[in-house]
């Protein structure tokens, strides 16, 4: 097993406990149940971007334990689908769209998303991946699966985190990385793998400010209630995730890594 695997094992599998709850809430403001650069006033705007309604059909991909996937189908009425890996944070997802009777709208399942996805071609009016790309190998490949899932005028909404636009020394690169797989890229090569995925580029948004805000209030968090995540992580684990989160914060602060939001379409079938 990877440290990779054992940190978001140990993540999804105690969820839900006290002080991981109480560093969500210390570090976004509003609990989404989210595990990444993603606020609530962020996901509001994106969703608004989607145009989503009851009857819309949405792909969360790597969903992680669903939060902003049931707080979309809670507030638009959409039906979304999450899907991830990791299989306990599957049934954390599924555990917790049941207990907020969302199960009807919001259902997860395990799949590797760095490989096609089994899903037929049309299936969702739309696709959000948030803070997940930079985990997946071939990106190129991902994007053409996205737009054959997508219906005729369909939307690709993702964020990648780590776009290179300062210098960067290999410490802080392994350090960047130390939690597990990452792909670096560059806006224009995002952009132009998008346009040769067949979408068409509708905005790019520069949502870096998110990252420096989340890492910052995500230390701190983690720093006052470090007595129960010690007996949870462990001493390296817990030193090993603030060690991530400083070094989060100096890249993103001085624009050296930056986060971008990339909102794609597919051509809409002509009448």
């Amino acid at each position: 097993m990877t440290d990779q695997v054992r940190l978001y094992d140990a993540t999804y599998r105690r969820f839900q406990l006290g002080a991981r709850q109480r560093v969500r809430l210390d570090t976004y403001g509003h609990d989404l149940g989210q595990n990444s650069w993603l606020t609530v006033d962020e996901w509001r705007t994106a969703l608004g971007w989607l145009g989503l309604a009851p009857g819309s059909r949405v792909l969360d991909v790597a969903c992680g334990s669903g939060g902003p996937a049931r707080w979309l189908a809670r507030t638009t009425g959409a039906e979304v689908v999450g899907v991830d890996s990791n299989r306990h944070a599957v049934q954390t997802a599924g555990e917790l769209a049941r207990q907020e009777g969302l199960d009807a709208l919001a259902r997860f399942q395990e799949a590797d998303a760095g490989r096609p996805l089994p899903f037929d071609d049309a299936s969702f009016d739309a696709v959000v991946c948030i803070d997940a790309v930079n985990h997946l190998p071939d990106r190129p490949s991902m994007l053409r699966d996205w737009h054959r899932l997508l219906a005729p005028g369909g939307w690709a909404l993702f964020t990648d985190p780590i776009v290179v636009t300062g210098l960067l020394s290999s410490q802080e690169i392994a350090l960047r990385a130390s939690i597990g797989f990452f792909v670096f890229s560059l806006r224009d090569e995002d952009e132009r793998l998008v346009r040769e995925a067949g979408f068409e580029l509708v905005r790019c948004e520069d949502t870096t400010a998110s990252v420096a805000l989340v890492a910052r209030r995500w230390h701190d968090a983690r720093a006052r209630h470090r007595a129960e995540l010690l007996e949870d992580e462990g001493e390296e684990t817990f030193t090993g995730m603030q060690r991530f989160l400083a070094t989060v914060r100096a890249l993103a602060e001085q624009r050296r890594l930056s986060r971008y939001t990339f909102l794609a379409r597919k051509e809409a079938s002509p009448c």
